[in-house]
């Protein structure tokens, strides 16, 4: 493929990535709106992110697995058609009092999104030389970082004509990828023509849902005895027996949604773990304003702020992690970032009370996670599969991503809860730490630079 059609190819993905991750980042200035528009409490209303997330980690596998099945183009018109769907079933749901209507229009639009980053990614593993990927991965990781910091600027300002707004304006911007994918991506099926896993996508679904749901149900203010009560522990252990069932269920599909084959590869089964502890390390950002309030006394808005460090720091990061990548291997970037990660939350535990390290600290955290929620570890996924398995592999990084996202919350809350003030949070940063020394002994274990090499040139070597 010629330089100018992957770099258009390139444009809209990064436009189709954007999209998605806006909605995100933009619907935290609707939620007091929202709230008040429907009478909801603060448990109710989380729902308007865990739909959205339950429905994004169920869309994943299934979309990236229809994509090797029935094609790139087609699947990823479709992600792109569901997610304008399901803005206007949410923006629709204003003024008439029905809460389950926005519900269902925040489910249909993670199950459009959730396709969106996987099938993007398997686009540059079929599309793009092998010494570009890292930087065309790169380059889309930095989207996450760009919508943190334009999304609630521009949140603000539509919010002014209205909450539905911020659900209304996906549809031009839809409708203009849609038509732009149908045009670029290639239409090629992949994947041999074996009967889609009905059963392994409902026992995944029910062993995500009740995972979701029976953390949902956590009170952090009083973990273990919550933990142990049958609304959490029921959900949880009902969760455990669907993962249980899983497992032989994968193992004996034709073409499974869950392909748990693939942790026979260690470099496989690594990068999922690293990837789930930084999901989990992403998830403990929620709380980064509450610690400043706490530690530093300052109001909940510029709490808020003091996230952008972050936030700047993994925009800048992503796509400096991506040419990185070209030139010195997964392992060297991912043992760095890891290593920038665990020092920033060390020392935020220590040193919250302090403005500049606290800024200083909102920086190394967000340089860590640039090396490991953006290019590193699709990066290591796309070496370690072929074609055909692609886009299955790169759904499970986003899977074990929000999986990690989902347990943070509550493991970061708890922690939180159990200590008076500041101290509650400035522990459970120090924990995260741990955890990144924890991820810094994993990230050992990678090839080096010189073993790493996509798995096609391996094999062709072997031939």
């Amino acid at each position: 493929m010629e330089t100018r059609k992957r770099n258009q190819l390139l444009g809209l993905l990064f436009a189709g990535v954007l999209m998605a991750a806006l909605d995100i980042a933009i619907v935290g200035p609707a939620l007091p709106s929202i709230r008040a528009e429907f009478g909801l409490d603060a448990r109710g209303a989380a729902w308007v992110f865990s739909a959205y997330v339950l429905a994004n980690l169920i869309g994943t596998p299934l979309m990236a697995r229809l994509s090797d099945r029935f094609g790139r183009r087609a699947i990823y018109t479709l992600d792109i058609g569901l997610f304008a769907l399901g803005s206007v079933l949410v923006a629709g749901s204003h003024g008439t009092g029905l809460f389950a209507v926005l519900l269902v229009g925040r489910v249909v639009q993670g199950l459009g999104a959730g396709g969106v980053f996987p099938v993007a990614s398997s686009v540059i593993g079929d599309t793009f030389p092998a010494d570009q990927r890292g930087r065309a991965l790169g380059l889309i990781g930095a989207v996450f970082g760009i919508a943190f910091v334009i999304g609630p600027i521009l949140g603000g300002l539509l919010l002014g004509f209205g909450w539905q707004w911020l659900f209304l304006i996906n549809l031009p911007v839809a409708a203009v990828v849609a038509a732009w994918g149908w045009r670029l991506l290639p239409h090629q099926p992949l994947a041999p023509t074996a009967r889609f896993d009905v059963a392994g996508m409902t026992v995944l679904a029910v062993a995500l849902a009740t995972l979701a749901y029976g953390l949902g149900q956590i009170d952090t203010s009083r973990f273990w005895a919550s933990v142990i009560e049958p609304q959490v522990a029921g959900w949880l252990a009902a969760s455990l027996l669907a993962w249980v069932v899983l497992v032989p269920l994968e193992r004996r599909a034709d073409s499974p949604v869950f392909p748990v084959t693939l942790f026979s590869r260690r470099q496989l089964r690594l990068g999922y773990v690293l990837t789930a502890g930084a999901g989990l390390g992403e998830a403990s950002l929620v709380f980064l304003p509450s610690l400043a309030v706490a530690a530093l006394g300052v109001s909940a808005g510029v709490g808020s702020y003091l996230l952008m460090p972050v936030v700047l720091a993994m925009g800048a990061g992503s796509p400096i992690a991506g040419r990185l990548l070209d030139r010195f291997g997964s392992r060297s970037v991912i043992l760095a970032g890891v290593a920038l990660f665990a020092a920033g939350m060390f020392a935020l535990g220590a040193t919250a009370a302090s403005l500049p390290m606290f800024i200083v600290s909102g920086l190394l955290i967000g340089a860590g996670l640039s090396a490991l929620l953006g290019a590193p570890v699709r990066y290591v996924t796309l070496n370690e599969t072929s074609a055909d398995e692609r886009s299955a592999a790169q759904g499970m990084v986003t899977t074990f991503t929000s999986i990690g996202q989902l347990l943070g919350s509550a493991v970061v809350g708890a922690v939180a809860a159990s200590l008076p003030g500041a101290a509650g949070f400035e522990a459970a940063f120090s924990l995260l730490g741990a955890l990144g020394v924890v991820l810094l002994v994993l990230a050992l274990g990678l090839k080096s630079h010189g073993q790493e090499a996509p798995r096609e040139a391996r094999e062709a070597s072997h031939a």
